[in-house]
């Protein structure tokens, strides 16, 4: 009997080691990132859904629910059409107010934010207030990309310059050109108006991070964008139109991002240097190719 006691005195003292670890590391991942915890649970809150997937906030009438679907559905066609079918089905959470989508999204800024969860869940948090296809096609590209690569090669593999450069060929807000060589162009207008005429260069290096995207001044952020819009852009003409695609299956491979990304232009890279304006931000790659 003493041996069987004690078993069951070890397996209780194990399980309630494992309980108290349990609740440790879910308070302190709540007091980090509540809004991953308050979209999990988006389906115990008053927010309305008829499907499961868009939620809406009491506030927004069922009136609306039409034409934001209509909005919604056609941000999907958008994504679907740049990645050759769409993966991702993130759910929606349409706020009404700024107090709502602080909540789910942990900002004020902007109209929609995109989340992702190491189990494969991932979210799209809109506010009613400058919703639109562009906004929504931004986020959905973050999910996309996301749902292709995962959670943790994301994290840390992808540089947040290309996840959001790879979001603005999506999103026409800035740039408005379906031609892949013009919308280059537009690019390196809106580059060259941020920089000052090229005085003022964020590396791509430095956009690497998300802090190191977002942590600076309103026009340094729009700077950010700008460049990773035009890197990317250029990256697109020289790896052709299944860039996107072989540049996620060398990765899924076990190459490295930045062998990835290489591989996918290599071929066409020398071909359309002599063709396009150099590239601001690869000077240095320029050079070596001149040489």
């Amino acid at each position: 009997m003493k041996p069987n006691n004690s078993s069951q005195h070890l397996y209780f003292k194990l399980g309630k080691l494992f309980v108290t670890g349990f609740i440790i590391i879910t308070a302190s991942l709540f007091f980090l990132y509540p809004q991953i915890f308050y979209c999990e649970l988006i389906r115990l809150s008053d927010f309305r859904s008829d499907s499961g997937k868009i939620y809406f906030s009491q506030d927004v009438k069922p009136v609306h629910y039409k034409k934001i679907k209509s909005i919604i559905h056609r941000s999907e066609a958008r994504v679907d059409s740049f990645f050759n079918g769409k993966k991702s089905n993130p759910t929606i959470i349409v706020c009404s107010n700024p107090q709502e989508y602080q909540k789910y999204c942990s900002s004020t800024e902007g109209a929609g934010c995109s989340l992702g969860t190491p189990w494969g869940h991932s979210f799209v948090i809109l506010n009613t207030q400058g919703m639109n296809v562009d906004v929504i096609s931004h986020e959905m590209s973050h999910t996309e990309l996301l749902a292709r690569l995962g959670w943790w090669t994301i994290a840390t593999e992808i540089p947040q310059w290309f996840n959001e450069g790879i979001a603005l060929m999506l999103d026409r807000r800035f740039v408005n050109n379906p031609d892949n060589i013009g919308r280059y162009f537009d690019y390196m207008d809106e580059w060259l108006y941020y920089t000052g005429g090229g005085q003022q260069i964020l590396e791509l290096r430095d956009m690497a991070s998300i802090k190191g995207f977002f942590n600076a001044s309103q026009k340094q952020v729009m700077l950010a964008y700008m460049s990773a819009g035009l890197e990317v852009s250029y990256w697109l003409i020289l790896s052709e139109e299944d860039g996107l695609q072989r540049l996620i299956g060398e990765m899924k491979n076990g190459k490295s991002f930045q062998e990835a990304y290489a591989l996918a232009e290599a071929k066409k890279r020398a071909y359309w240097f002599k063709k396009l304006p150099t590239n601001p931000l690869r000077f240095q790659d320029s050079k070596k190719i001149s040489e």
